[in-house]
């Protein structure tokens, strides 16, 4: 569970992201920061109820500076060992500029009473900020913005330094009277070259606290000035389960995390995914935008019988080592190969049987050990439904148990989802958008309360007018969706169905599959023939 945003950790986090944010965006050394900086495409929790707005004070007062030690303020002369210069962050600190200088000298004021160094960097140079944390500046970072001004001056003289460090500043800038003035003039200045092998943080450091945000420019710089403070930073571009794993160790270790970013109303669950740390086998926690990507290669059929499959001519532990041949070549595209148990979990039957569906539920007992020997041996599980006169999501429900496991996903078969007083084998089965939708619905609900990687859900398709209303199809992000082209017989046949299938306006919103077929084919395409498709197969099964 996330812990409650403090008024200290809002605080610090409107500060250096505002002052990141705005520096990156100038893109040059002196750029204004943007009206408004400070608000713009930031997402972060709400402020604890019975946060107050910054208390009223004289005009030009700042709470910052009067959270400050009072016996620091007007202080001049050299910090002596005496002094404690050690920075403390007020409760009570509220911004009241966060373009990147006066957002700087306001952390300063709230934080040191004195400093026995400062750090001087332009904004928009995080090299030349890693350089200057990298050698353990005694004090505050100053970021010069669009211009060294007076208020940049007046607060050195009010922290008084031993020294002030610059970095990527030229000594002539810093000498030059027509910049500062004399305002230098009494302190020791060491110029220093910019490091570009400094980084931050250190590789293997581990935080309390992470802000995410969604650019990785703005993440280089942030990540210093976070880490001086005990604050990761990790950078991902939209999902955050797309994060790195590295990233993703950094947020399941950290007890508090804020968006410096608007991820949008799915970050919550997101984060809980990522804190759960189960993961698609194979690793990661979605299911084909991943780096490298992931292909599925699947056997299909039924536990106890041959006849409906490859799956069903040896058992369990046996299966995982025939997917490993069957699987040969499907990755010579660079994809990461993931073997699948596509299992038949209800099978059409020539019956009404006693609940009249005409489909025969396979118990959960007989599936069970597939699923315990897949999840053993990083294999994922796919349950396929042949629901007969009933629907889709009743079939679902009666294996929740395992579809709440992160390697077992769904697949759906219209050829056997009868309309009332239709039967198997007279004509094709369909079904509409409407009760795919309530599925997916559904299965995005577990993903959300189980806090699981993203599941897989497959509709298996060989004609167009199996799937009424194609187009309105939802893919939510719980949930991969993925069309599987199953029609068999000979390879100019299936490349005419795969070509309509895949070539209607609305293919470009899901995954695609291809299936083998090992007596029906003729001949069965080999990876080179699968692999030359477009689009690219994701699934390849095997019956």
């Amino acid at each position: 569970m996330r812990k409650p945003f403090s008024r200290r950790s809002l605080a610090l986090l409107a500060v250096l992201a505002a002052l990141v944010t705005a520096a990156v965006l100038s893109g040059v050394p002196g750029a204004e920061a943007p009206e408004g900086a400070h608000t713009a495409g930031t997402q972060q929790a709400t402020e604890p109820s019975g946060a107050s707005p910054p208390p009223a004070g004289a005009a030009g007062e700042n709470a910052a500076t009067r959270a400050a030690a009072p016996e620091a303020q007007g202080t001049l002369g050299p910090a002596g060992p005496e002094r404690d210069c050690v920075p403390r962050i007020s409760e009570d600190l509220y911004l009241t500029d966060t373009s990147p200088a006066a957002a700087a000298l306001e952390l300063s004021r709230a934080a040191y009473g004195c400093a026995h160094e400062v750090g001087l960097a332009f904004a928009a140079q995080p090299d030349a900020i890693s350089t200057l944390l990298s050698r353990g500046i005694r004090g505050p970072l100053l970021l010069v913005g669009s211009s060294f001004d007076t208020a940049l001056a007046e607060e050195v003289r009010r922290l008084a330094p031993e020294r002030i460090v610059a970095a990527g500043i030229d000594s002539r800038v810093l000498s030059d009277p027509r910049i500062l003035g004399d305002a230098l003039a009494d302190f020791a200045v060491e110029p220093v070259p910019v490091d570009r092998g400094a980084t931050f943080p250190p590789e293997g450091a581990t935080y309390d606290r992470v802000w995410i945000v969604h650019d990785a420019g703005v993440a280089a710089p942030l990540a210093a000035l976070g880490h001086r403070i005990g604050v990761g930073v990790v950078a991902v571009a939209g999902d955050i389960r797309a994060a790195s794993p590295e990233a993703r160790e950094l947020i399941s270790g950290a007890s508090e995390v804020e968006l410096l970013s608007d991820f949008g109303e799915d970050a919550a669950w997101q984060l809980d995914v990522i804190r759960r740390g189960d993961e698609i086998p194979g690793g990661g926690l979605l299911m084909f935008d991943a780096d490298p990507p992931r292909r599925l290669v699947a056997m299909y059929g039924h536990p106890t019988t041959a006849g409906l499959g490859v799956l069903g001519e040896q058992g369990p532990s046996e299966g995982v080592d025939r997917l490993r041949s069957i699987a040969a070549g499907y990755g010579a595209d660079g994809a990461r190969v993931l073997g699948t148990f596509e299992i038949i979990a209800t099978v059409a039957s020539a019956d009404p049987g006693a609940d009249g569906d005409y489909s025969s539920e396979t118990a959960r007992d007989v599936i069970r050990p597939w699923v315990e020997v897949a999840a053993a041996n990083d294999v994922y599980v796919l349950l396929d439904l042949q629901p007969g006169r009933t629907d889709f999501l009743t079939q679902a429900r009666i294996y929740e148990e395992f579809l709440r496991l992160p390697h077992v996903g769904l697949a759906l078969d219209p050829e056997w989802r009868l309309k009332p007083n239709q039967v198997h084998m007279r004509q094709v089965g369909t079904v509409d958008a409407a009760e795919i939708n309530q599925v997916a619905e559904w299965l995005a609900g577990l993903v959300r309360e189980a806090a699981l990687p993203q599941k897989l859900l497959v509709i298996h398709q060989f004609h167009y007018a199996m799937i009424t209303n194609r187009p309105r199809i939802e893919t939510p992000p719980e949930v991969a969706v993925l069309i599987h082209m199953d029609g068999y017989g000979d390879q100019g046949t299936k490349q005419g169905t795969w070509n309509t299938l895949t070539g209607a306006p609305d293919a470009d919103g899901f995954y695609w599959g291809w299936k083998n077929f090992y007596d029906e084919d003729s001949p069965m395409a080999g990876p080179d023939r699968v692999l030359n498709l477009t689009p690219t197969p994701v699934f390849v099964s095997f019956q």
